[in-house]
């Protein structure tokens, strides 16, 4: 692979790659050997390098501990009937970590730096790419401040870090959603386009609870009158209502830019699919489900990709949708989206890039 960006590398000692069972991959739970690692100081990024993947080393003062200075993106990457390995779509990964950081009050990423950790890290343990069908590798780079300082200020000094695992589906059958009218994800002028720490914090009591009582995932809604659906938990969402598909904007900033959501849209655009960029209201989802004119509906996302809804609660009643045929959009855009992942579909949009 041909490098811009020169860096040293120190190899782990000890693989875990003979002991590692891909056959049974829990998501998140397998690491593989390297990260990548930058340190940001005296306003540059600095000590470029890859290492063992190893425990981090904190002081107690740690201003991420207590204020809450953390960004992340998630990104895959695949093996192809070739053995080559692909990632989708790294550039806009890097462009909406970017966004999320200046959000943040913290430094934004080159991209140099960015997608030659990425490429290099990824040709390091390429052999932890799975082969399996439906398996990918899981791509974490994430950003936290470590200046050890109580104080309610921006940090100085941050790290960057990626690091890597080996991960099967995230769902493994279609999911269950409650609209919650009670609790908030993200309001106009806060932190919803930005992928912070604090914002999947904040939503984990009303999710538990939406678990407990058996469901996946929550459908949040405006954070003002709880009137028009917004996303899901761990992804964007999408409804077919009469032919059309309808997906709330990204441009009230309360919304995730997702990346799977915006190839979802391309792909609409290319087969001229109806496809409206528009807040649904929770009333003209309940007509929907009451009338039967709800076709599809499904959440996008780099771990979820396409899960398929098939129960949602709205206002105390529990609502089945019909099982989808094999030409539905999502089925069909799910299809294309692996094709050209995996590589055994052309890949018109210049979304892949080969490590």
């Amino acid at each position: 692979m041909k490098t811009t960006l020169s860096f040293p590398v120190y190899k782990t000692k000890n693989s875990k790659l003979q002991q590692t069972n891909f056959s049974n991959l829990v998501f998140g739970q397998t690491i593989s050997d390297h990260m990548f690692v930058a340190d940001y100081k005296n306003g540059e990024w600095t000590d470029l390098r890859i290492e063992a993947y190893q425990p981090l080393s904190l002081n107690p003062a740690n201003a991420t501990l207590h204020y809450g200075q953390s960004i992340f993106e998630g990104m895959k990457a695949y093996r192809t009937p070739n053995g080559e390995v692909s990632v989708f779509r790294g550039d806009a990964n890097w462009r909406r970590l970017n966004e999320s950081a200046e959000r943040m009050c913290m430094p934004t990423i080159p991209e140099e730096i960015f997608m030659e950790g990425l490429m290099q890290l990824l040709d390091l343990d390429r052999d932890w790419v799975p082969t399996a069908k439906g398996a990918s590798l899981y791509v974490r780079p994430f950003m936290f401040a470590t200046d050890d300082y109580i104080g309610v200020k921006p940090s100085e000094t941050y790290k960057f870090m990626i690091f890597t695992c080996p991960v099967g589906n995230y769902y493994s059958k279609p999911v269950s959603v409650k609209v919650e009218t009670e609790f908030t994800r993200a309001t106009p002028g806060g932190t919803g386009a930005a992928k912070t720490a604090g914002n999947y914090a904040a939503s984990l009591y009303p999710a538990r609870r939406a678990q407990n009582l058996g469901y996946d995932q929550l459908l949040w809604t405006d954070g003002k009158n709880h009137q028009m659906i917004e996303e899901s938990g761990t992804m964007n969402v999408m409804f077919k209502i009469n032919g059309t598909i309808i997906t709330a904007p990204t441009t009230t900033g309360t919304i995730l830019k997702g990346i799977t959501r915006d190839s979802v849209i391309q792909l609409a655009k290319d087969w001229n699919e109806p496809l409206e960029e528009r807040f649904l209201s929770v009333s003209e989802l309940e007509e929907a489900l009451n009338s039967g004119t709800l076709e599809e509906a499904f959440g996008t996302g780099t771990a979820a990709t396409i899960a398929h809804i098939e129960r949602i609660h709205v206002n105390g009643k529990d609502y089945t949708l019909p099982a989808k045929k094999e030409d539905a959009f999502s089925h069909r855009v799910l299809r294309e989206l692996d094709g050209i992942k995996y590589g055994t579909i052309a890949d018109p949009h210049h979304w892949i890039a080969l490590v």
